[in-house]
């Protein structure tokens, strides 16, 4: 097995804390084939977490009350032990400030999995229709599925109730993503090569397809300014479009195998890709220069036995909420946590068969999904930011990165806003 160099096994002992874990309910006959979690995913104000326990069932799980029962009844948590279970709304009656579980059966394996909150000054793209079945509220949350038979499946996160069926992809959909702004614009990448755009606030219209892909998309993600996104996929592919022409604007290219996940930074200056390749890349997507490379072999392997099967793949990644850590989850059974501005891990985390990681709202809490269902949390490494991050994070809420790259400042604090030094 490969190690870091000894200037680093310091760093490697630091051991994220443990937070709790939600076991996914077995039966005697189950399969293994169609348990798997692949996707985990926390609602944008942090009330709801939503876990894809296998065989077709999704589990809406009230965060706060999760994480007090970690505390109140130790880590390990089964699917429905009567000492902890949630409180259930039945109906649209209930309270929507009081988060309560649900059960979807969405009637197929599901892929993917992703929030949408809505904001009722951004209107529909469709102007033409006057009339539409369902007119979404400012506390409107939705959760989007996406399924094993192309299906995409839009569900009240309050009620629990079904709202829209999406019929168009003739693959697995193996990513969701919704637009941050909050237009219930949502994407979907999928096996059939494509990525399908969807007006939600239009009854779930199918707006654009975007093809560019010649093989598998696994995942997509939007820049925070819903301007941008970015899509990868199979054959080292790393496409980022122009969201409001629905066009491509680049290619990024430096990985040596399939891309499996992608997500931009808090701020929109950096983009992180992992890949197959044991690697993941932290980019600046504006002009597509790979600004940090974080390693899980060591030492490096040549691009021939990266583009195979090297034991090393990497399955996900993620960037916390303030923009100074990375987290990613590899096949040598292990997560790690990186700081953007160092080469080795600050932390890591044992995890055998785990396929997906995201951090919570709060940026408190990582979660990872395996291979038989259940999810893992850990304690997130915590750190202060400096007011240099600062400065790089408060520029971009006034101007976006391509105009910062244009200011009459020193070269030397150009590099450093654009996370070039």
């Amino acid at each position: 097995m490969a190690s870091f160099p000894p200037s680093v096994n310091e760093k490697l002992i630091a051991r994220s804390r443990t937070v709790g874990e939600l076991l996914a309910p077995t039966a005697p006959f189950d399969k293994k084939c169609g348990r798997e979690n692949w996707t985990v995913a926390f609602a944008p104000d942090g009330s709801y977490l939503a876990w894809s326990q296998g065989h077709r069932i999704v589990k809406l799980v009230p965060w706060a009350q999760c994480l007090s029962n970690f505390l109140l009844h130790g880590t390990k948590n089964g699917a429905n032990p009567a000492s902890t279970r949630l409180p259930r709304q039945n109906s649209e009656s209930g309270q929507k400030n009081k988060p309560c579980e649900h059960i979807l059966d969405c009637g197929d394996i599901v892929w993917s999995l992703a929030f949408g909150s809505s904001v009722p000054e951004k209107r529909s793209r469709c102007v033409n229709i006057e009339w539409h079945r369902f007119k979404f509220g400012q506390d409107q949350l939705l959760l989007a599925t996406g399924l094993n038979n192309g299906r995409i499946k839009i569900w009240d996160v309050y009620t629990g109730k079904l709202l829209l069926n999406l019929m168009d992809h003739t693959e697995v959909v193996r990513d969701l993503t919704f637009a941050p702004d909050g237009s219930l614009i949502l994407v979907s990448a999928s096996r059939d090569k494509t990525l399908r755009v969807w007006d939600l606030k239009d009854d779930g219209n199918m707006m654009k397809v975007l093809r560019g892909h010649q093989n598998w998309v696994y995942g997509c993600a939007f820049s925070p300014d819903s301007s941008i996104l970015c899509s990868v996929g199979a054959s080292k592919a790393v496409f980022l479009w122009d969201m409001d022409k629905y066009s491509m604007l680049r290619k990024l290219e430096g990985h040596h195998n399939d891309v499996v996940a992608c997500e931009f930074s808090p701020d929109g200056a950096l983009l992180a890709t992992a890949s197959y390749d044991t690697r993941v890349y932290v980019w600046d997507p504006h002009i597509g220069v790979i600004l940090m490379e974080f390693g899980h072999l060591f030492p490096a392997p040549t691009p021939i036995f990266a583009g195979g099967a090297n034991d090393r793949w990497v399955r996900s990644v993620s960037f916390s909420p303030d923009g100074l850590h990375v987290a990613s989850l590899a096949d040598d059974r292990m997560v790690r946590f990186w700081r953007i501005d160092e080469e080795y891990p600050v932390q890591v985390a044992p995890l055998n068969n785990g396929l997906c990681c995201t951090f919570s709202t709060d940026g408190s809490v990582l979660a990872a999904g395996t291979q038989d269902g259940s999810l893992h949390f850990w304690a997130t490494p915590w750190q202060v930011p400096s007011l240099q991050h600062l400065c790089r994070v408060a520029i971009r809420r006034v101007m976006p990165t391509r105009h910062v790259t244009s200011l009459p400042i020193p070269p030397k604090v150009l590099e450093f806003l654009c996370y070039q030094i």
